[in-house]
């Protein structure tokens, strides 16, 4: 057997017990290690989704131009699909992404616009609004929007939902998963809610992001929105794919925390991971401490891999300069 390019390698992630960072925790925890996707990230499956859709809609045409906003890892599953089916990516990025993750994508052929972080989501500045100008101003070229395109939520809702279930044999009673367009969290909790509703959906948000007070009260606080340095979950905006009702309830982690957990799931699990995944670990596990029973087993997403952050949270120099270490 063979692929015939490397998109179709997609999905079919492992599930990987945690042992050591859950010392002291009931239960079984189970880590969906998705940086076994071929652009090491949960994103791969989604972009490819979000691509295909596209196609059969008419939305691009052959030898067309992908423009997205991204902080790196759904640019780089667009940027694998784009080279399979023969299409141009121009990726618009934060300034607070690593800069690996602007070189990875500059390594499979796509143009990088960086842009600053530290501006409203509607300023023309902001890298939504950078992406929108460019694919307007582009001919034959396709504007994803993976916040709002539901074909993100969908690719999960058909394989990161059914490759848990099946994974665990339909044990799995809580599923963690970090926040930032939504889709993963909200269509692979709508597929494992409807093989059993008693499944608790817990969503891990970072501190300056509006999803916890959204959740609970209904109210979007722009006094909740400041900056921070985790990469890739929390927003300021509100993604149409977070669906709110397959998520009951949120966990906030600070960029410490996460950055030490992930330092810990490399050098105590072997689970060499990205910034977001210690954000993952650590506030579903702050929840397993206090909920979980012997026969529970809780899975936790874990998106991507260390590579894209080895200039950040792996480099010690970087570590203290934040008073972390």
């Amino acid at each position: 057997m063979y692929f015939n390019h490397v998109i179709e390698a997609v999905g079919h992630t492992p599930l990987v017990k945690l042992n050591k960072v859950t010392d002291g925790i009931k239960g079984t925890i189970l880590a969906k290690v998705e940086y076994f996707n071929p652009g090491n990230s949960v994103k791969d499956r989604m972009a490819v989704r979000m691509l295909e859709d596209a196609e059969k809609a008419g939305l691009i045409q052959p030898g067309g131009t992908i423009i997205e906003g991204t902080s790196g890892n759904t640019g780089m599953g667009l940027a694998l699909a784009a080279i399979a089916k023969g299409y141009k990516t121009v990726f618009v990025m934060s300034d607070k992404q690593s800069k690996e993750k602007q070189d990875i994508l500059r390594a499979v052929g796509a143009e990088v616009v960086v842009c600053p972080v530290d501006v409203a989501p509607e300023d023309p500045r902001s890298y939504y609004s950078v992406a929108r100008r460019l694919s307007q101003e582009t001919p034959n070229s396709y504007y994803p929007n993976q916040y709002d395109n539901l074909s993100n939520a969908a690719a999960h809702y058909e394989s990161t939902g059914p490759e848990i279930w099946n994974g665990t044999e339909g044990k799995i009673t809580h599923y963690a998963c970090g926040v930032g367009t939504g889709g993963t969290i909200s269509g692979a909790s709508k597929y494992l809610k409807e093989q059993n509703p008693a499944i608790v959906t817990v969503g891990l948000d970072t501190y300056g992001s509006v999803f916890k007070k959204y959740k609970e009260t209904g109210i979007f606080d722009e006094n909740e929105i400041y900056p921070y340095k985790t990469e890739g979950i929390g927003e300021d905006i509100l993604p149409k794919n977070v669906d709110f009702d397959q998520i009951d309830l949120f966990i906030k982690v600070t960029d410490q925390d996460a950055a030490l957990m992930t330092r810990r799931l490399a050098r105590e699990e072997g689970l060499f991971v990205g910034w977001s995944c210690g954000s993952a670990v650590f506030g579903a596990l702050e929840y397993a401490r206090e909920h979980l029973k012997e026969d529970d087993t809780m899975v936790i997403v874990l998106p991507d891999h260390g590579t894209r952050y080895l200039g950040k949270i792996y480099n010690d120099d970087w570590m203290r300069a934040q008073g972390w270490l």
